[in-house]
């Protein structure tokens, strides 16, 4: 399933602010990384919801920086909505875990 902006109670963090939840979003997309073993290195694909195209360039800067250089394949797909209505942005990542 796709990550959220959420917090470890479940509060979304960083209400309508798309940058802070997408910061939000990697961090905890890295957190299950990190338990599966792996890092944002070992990531193939994401694909991303966004409730606004606009938003795009905002958001970039985040994913280049989280990813570096070797940035996975990836989707975006605009939305008009997430399963929380303060959502503004859904991250999946499937990651290669090895042999």
């Amino acid at each position: 399933s796709g990550a959220q902006a959420v917090d470890e109670q479940g509060n979304i963090v960083g209400k309508g602010d798309v940058v802070a939840q997408t910061e939000q979003v990697f961090k905890n997309l890295g957190k299950v990384l990190a338990a599966a073993g792996a890092s944002f290195a070992d990531v193939a694909r994401i694909v991303i919801y966004l409730r606004d195209m606009q938003h795009r360039s905002a958001i970039a800067p985040v994913r280049e920086r989280v990813f570096g250089a070797n940035r996975p394949a990836s989707t975006l797909v605009a939305v008009s909505g997430l399963s929380h209505p303060d959502s503004l942005i859904e991250i999946e990542a499937v990651a290669y875990l090895g042999d």
